[in-house]
């Protein structure tokens, strides 16, 4: 009787502008095979990474090529930006708020000079992986182009 009041969903926009693909289409068998979590990819075409939702910035990786943010409700969302692109050390990669804070969804979090990195041969595709501790579904909302701020997955709690 006391659940009946808590969310059912979540509304995960996009962090960035780009073309959306299915996890399983992403050359890296960590995050095709899920390995690392249920969730969707994006090939990004502008270079700010924005929170895809509220929380507190949980982690930022020292090289600023990945980050997750914790909802609330305990949902967690990673954006690993590029494939490979911990092998940078931090080049290319800005980071615009401190580990720990928190932020409301579209908050930039990220630059990424998409550019400088492609030409280092990494990867741009970025990855998006959802994880919780109880059981989720999710439903994606779109394939194909996507602008930052659009609902891009809604996540149903079981």
């Amino acid at each position: 009787m006391f659940g009946l009041f808590k969310a059912k969903k979540q509304i995960i926009v996009s962090p960035v502008d780009g073309d959306v693909l299915e996890l399983e289409s992403v050359p890296d068998e960590v995050f095709s095979t899920k390995m690392a979590g249920e969730g969707m990819a994006i090939i990004p075409r502008s270079n700010t990474f924005v929170a895809p939702i509220s929380g507190i910035v949980s982690k930022i990786f020292g090289t600023n090529h990945a980050f997750s943010i914790q909802a609330k409700n305990g949902l967690e969302v990673l954006v690993h930006i590029g494939l490979d692109t911990v092998a940078l050390k931090g080049e290319g990669f800005k980071r615009l708020v401190k580990e720990g804070t928190n932020v409301l969804v579209g908050k930039p979090i990220i630059y990424a000079d998409l550019e400088f990195i492609q030409s280092k041969g990494k990867e741009i595709i970025t990855p998006i992986v959802i994880n919780h501790e109880k059981e989720i579904i999710l439903e994606s909302h779109k394939v194909g182009t996507i602008r930052e701020g659009e609902t891009f997955i809604e996540v149903n709690f079981k």
